[in-house]
């Protein structure tokens, strides 16, 4: 059974620093890209930051310079650090992985963790 339980969120202040967590279990996690993705209220699920199986790593535009992910393959799993923190960073944000497995794509999310940045 695939397993995503997210950690780190919680209330901050503008101009503030969270580390968000994911460890997964239950999949191969160094052969599938990680990712996080953000849902505000009212607004669809986009896209925060993606690191790939070989490392390789993609940011939203609003986040670059401000948001870092990264992966530990030995603990299972994926981290955003998230600094410079504003308002319309509220949202819950959720831990993806990806993997395509003899031609089927395999998507697997976690519940989420409420980030909510205050003014």
């Amino acid at each position: 059974q695939v397993q995503l339980v997210e950690s780190g969120g919680g209330l901050v202040q503008a101009g503030g620093s969270l580390r968000l967590s994911c460890a997964a279990s239950g999949i191969i996690f160094r052969l599938n890209d990680m990712g996080w993705y953000r849902q505000a209220p009212g607004k669809q699920r986009e896209l925060v930051a993606v690191v790939t199986s070989s490392g390789s790593t993609n940011y939203a535009d609003s986040m670059k310079g401000r948001f870092t992910i990264s992966r530990d393959n030995a603990k299972n799993t994926v981290y955003l650090q998230m600094s410079s923190l504003k308002p319309e960073d509220t949202a819950v944000y959720y831990c993806n992985a990806q993997r395509v497995l003899a031609g089927i794509p395999r998507d697997y999310w976690g519940q989420g963790t409420q980030v909510t940045v205050s003014s």
